[in-house]
């Protein structure tokens, strides 16, 4: 069983400010994997926020069918990490990182070269979306080993003292990254580089290139093993690695396969753990509209307006906001309990959604920005750290991997309905006085304050024997 960290004690500024100085602390293995995790949050979530326009333009789909191939990436990311999160587990860390870039530097060059090609945007079926979509394999394939790996690499190298803050910092750093395509337009419009779409592709494929140049250079093998074992020491645990098997002790007979055995242990047969991960599916659809929906919905519904043209701003505002909040949140909150933390945070995250269905101004949409972001700040690390910790021993991986199939299942639901709501309530060419986007947010709302009604309702049965803590989970 992990050992809690014990708090630290003084003034409220210190007990606020302890976790940042363990953080600082942490070794040079983990930055750099901070360092990766930033890069790629910047190249995936800048290429996500253009892809269903890029399905438009340079493949010729429809709204419906670009939303359903954003959810094929989407969706397929999590099913991957479902299928392959346990590599990490065999290969270690560094190995799968790199790997997993290498795959995703290929997809993107697929995808990016498309429109270079002379091929025809002539839609579902063509060429183009074929390559296209042969791209987004690759992405998905890649993607399945890296975050998976990225949240191994925070166990491994981190103390009980160190690690919520580091994966606080991992969640909050993708999202800084995630935030810089907020300047993308210099790269698209063509009042400045005017690359288009097509060609800010080509910077992000460039940036993954210099990402796994960078991990390879700061992440070697021996700085790995030397973070394995002081985190390890640290502990009370000793230095053996805990990715590969003990050579030193003589190993039994294995056991042959049992598949009631498999099912028995595995992490969806408890049914408490289970209900909680899926009933967070409807709050987490407003995850999947921020690149689903919101990019369309302020292109469309703010047209002739400075933010309108600039949709990128306010697009990738939540990040940003993420970055900040993150740290801060997670450390006011750390001796609050989980659940506690799951009903309050999802309670804030959902509310704010109803008031878009008021109509499109500039303070609807940042009330929603804002009130959103600070409700996934309380909740989503902390239940990262919670399928993260409560792994037993050498598989983090596996559990994180099966931690996101709620995950997966969103992004499938979400894309199969998303083109349709802004097909009918917020269609391309039509004036915004004439859009219907208070319908199609209230719908979204609904849906999204379900899962603090669903929380709520099942405290007695979840919440009176819940974890406290992550890291009381053994």
């Amino acid at each position: 069983m992990a050992t809690d960290a014990k708090a630290p004690s003084g003034p409220w500024w210190r007990e606020l400010t302890q976790p940042f100085v363990d953080l600082v602390h942490a070794p040079r293995a983990l930055w750099g994997v901070n360092l990766s995790y930033f890069l790629e949050g910047l190249v995936y979530f800048g290429m996500l926020g253009y892809l269903a326009m890029f399905f438009n333009e340079a493949v010729g789909l429809d709204d419906v069918w670009a939303g359903r191939m954003v959810g094929v990436l989407t969706w397929g990311i999590t099913f991957s990490m479902f299928l392959f999160g346990g590599l990490a587990d065999k290969w270690g860390v560094r190995v799968a990182m790199l790997a997993a870039l290498v795959l995703m530097l290929l997809g993107r060059v697929a995808i990016s070269a498309a429109p270079f090609l002379g091929l025809a945007p002539d839609g579902l079926g063509s060429p183009i979306h074929l390559l296209v979509m042969g791209g987004i394999l690759l992405v998905v394939l890649g993607y399945g080993m890296y975050q998976p790996a990225a949240y191994s690499a925070v166990r491994q190298f981190t103390t009980p003292e160190t690690a919520g803050m580091g994966y606080a910092m991992l969640y909050a750093l993708m999202n800084l990254g995630g935030w810089l395509p907020s300047f993308a337009f210099l790269l698209r419009d063509e009042k400045y580089a005017g690359l288009g779409i097509s060609g800010t592709y080509w910077v992000y494929a460039g940036l993954t290139l210099v990402g796994i140049v960078a991990l390879g250079l700061l992440l070697t093998r021996r700085v790995e093993r030397e973070a394995i074992e002081a985190a390890r020491a640290v502990s009370g645990k000793g230095g053996e690695e805990p990715t590969r098997k003990s050579s030193q002790a003589p190993q039994g007979p294995a056991e042959p396969f049992s598949v009631i055995r498999w099912l028995r242990n595995h992490p969806l047969a408890d049914p408490k753990f289970s209900f909680f991960i899926f009933c967070l599916i409807p709050v987490q659809t407003l995850f999947a509209h921020n690149w689903l929906t919101l990019p369309m919905y302020v292109e469309r519904a703010y047209q002739g307006t400075w933010i309108g043209e600039n949709f990128e701003l306010a697009v990738n505002f939540n990040p940003l906001l993420i970055f900040v909040l993150v740290p801060i949140v997670t450390a006011v909150t750390q001796k609050r309990k989980v659940y506690d933390m799951m009903i309050l945070g999802t309670a804030v995250m959902a509310a704010p959604t109803f008031l878009l269905a008021l109509g499109p101004s500039f303070w609807t949409l940042l009330g929603y920005l804002v009130l959103m972001t600070v409700g996934e700040a309380m909740w989503q690390p902390r239940f990262l750290q919670y399928a993260a910790e409560i792994a037993p021993e050498g598989r983090t991986g596996a559990y994180m991997g099966v931690a996101q199939f709620p995950w997966f299942l969103t992004k499938v639901v979400t894309s199969l309905y998303s083109g349709w709501f802004l097909a009918r309530y917020c269609p391309k060419g039509v004036p915004p006085d004439r859009l219907e986007t208070q319908t199609m947010w209230l719908v979204y709302g609904l849906i999204a304050i379900s899962s603090t009604v669903m929380l709520v309702l099942a405290r007695n049965w979840i919440g009176k024997d819940f974890k406290t803590r992550a890291s009381e989970g053994t």
